[in-house]
């Protein structure tokens, strides 16, 4: 006979206690507060993102947090000084919003800005243009036609120095840097001989930024035909960035690298910001041009990116158009102010201790060497802090090894800029004596 063994009753009655709790607690976890237990770490691939021209921005918010007023001579902004975007460009945009062109544009833009893009393409001389298409900002240019072709363990051509915003992309999407070195001895042209020793058999393309930022450096036309013949041999995409193209400050026209290279596959990257002096539009774009049959798998890949982010700014669309096609005399002024302050500011170079300059040809940038026994990263630094004038370090642009630059925006009127000039002189004097 087997007999049923029972438990005492606390026993019983403290299990159930135990089990009502525990039951209990998991109803309630949905109100219960949540303590994250670890830190979310970014992606690694960003620990080499860096943007020089407005990294530096921390330590001048310090300076006038301290009631100093600092020059700013880092941002290629001209509507910070004294440029203003043209009225009827202003007016496109005002009567676009007014006509509620307020929602989504088309992916690739709309048609208005496309038949004017296409149109500046043709008279820059670019005969084989096979698509156009409008961003927000050349910066999403970039980004796109990067992504569009880069895959892991390919590599693109940068010069060096060259715009940050090149390597930060390729950063983001995890692609090594491979530099070709500017020359400075040669007016900041790019090196030929740098070009073909790094070529590989996954170089997959070469940016050519023309007129040069940070150099203000402008190609020849030999230069030109130079490049877009390595580009043949090795089967490359130039990226043609031209966005400073019509601030030539010389008496030569800018000339445009797909229209030296009709057959090579070119993106050709244009905007409002500089030209047109409407940087916060956020207006950029893209001309793909060169064989149809080579391209077209490429910019089927630019097209399928456009629609996922849906459009650019739309309203500010509607001034592309008026831009390209309607009064230019702007820009007469705005040359003749930056001749003046450009010969201002290599005059300055040139007759200070330790400061030489190649004198910009294009764009509003100078890029003097500096001889200095420490880092120009410490130096720009320092310049702030103690004479409260911003310029960037040209490490932050890149440069060659043993070497040291910053780069100077001479966008401001003559007397900020012989203010400015006059306390980084005082600087250099009083710290490298």
């Amino acid at each position: 006979m087997h007999h049923r063994v029972t438990e005492p009753q606390g026993k019983l009655d403290f299990r159930f206690f135990i089990f009502s709790v525990s039951l209990w607690s998991r109803c309630l976890e949905p109100f219960m507060p949540i303590t994250q237990s670890r830190e979310i770490a970014a992606a690694s691939r960003l620990e080499n993102v860096r943007y020089a021209i407005r990294d530096l921005a921390c330590i001048a918010d310090e300076v006038i947090k301290q009631g100093h007023k600092v020059l700013p001579l880092n941002v290629g902004d001209p509507n910070i000084f004294d440029f203003k975007t043209p009225a009827h460009l202003v007016e496109a945009v005002y009567k676009a919003m007014r006509d509620g062109k307020n929602g989504y544009a088309p992916s690739s833009g709309i048609k208005d800005a496309l038949d004017a893009i296409r149109g500046e393409a043709a008279r820059k001389g670019i005969s084989t243009v096979l698509d156009a298409f409008v961003t927000t900002g050349v910066s999403e240019t970039v980004d796109l036609c990067l992504t569009a072709l880069l895959n892991p363990g390919d590599d693109l051509l940068t010069p060096c120095p060259d715009y940050p915003l090149y390597s930060a992309v390729l950063a983001k999407l995890g692609i090594e840097l491979n530099t070709y070195y500017l020359n400075e001895e040669d007016g900041w042209q790019p090196d030929l001989d740098d070009i073909r020793r790094k070529i590989t058999p996954r170089t997959r393309g070469i940016v050519l930024i023309n007129p040069n930022n940070p150099t203000g450096s402008v190609c020849s036309r030999t230069m030109l035909q130079q490049i877009a013949d390595l580009a043949r041999q090795h089967n490359l995409v130039i990226f043609a960035d031209e966005i400073y193209d019509k601030l030539i400050l010389e008496d030569d026209e800018h000339i445009a690298m797909a229209s030296v290279a009709p057959d090579v596959p070119v993106i050709t990257f244009g905007g409002l910001s500089k030209n047109y002096l409407a940087p916060g539009w956020r207006i950029g774009w893209g001309i793909v041009s060169g064989d149809a049959a080579v391209v077209k798998q490429y910019d089927d890949g630019i097209q399928r990116l456009l629609r996922s982010r849906l459009c650019a700014n739309h309203p500010e669309q509607y001034a592309i158009g008026p831009a390209l096609e309607g009064p230019q005399d702007h820009l007469i002024e705005v040359r003749k102010k930056l001749r003046s302050r450009r010969d201002l500011t290599v005059q300055w170079c040139n007759s200070t201790p330790r400061v030489s300059c190649v004198s910009p040809r294009g764009a509003f940038y100078a890029y003097p060497r500096i001889d200095i026994p420490e880092g120009d990263d410490v130096f720009v630094k320092e310049l702030i802090l103690q004479k409260h004038v911003m310029v960037v370090h040209g490490s932050g642009f890149g440069q060659k090894p043993g070497t040291k630059h910053f780069r100077i925006v001479f966008l401001p009127d003559e007397k900020t800029l012989s203010q400015a000039y006059r306390a980084i002189g005082e600087f250099i004097s009083s710290r490298y004596r």
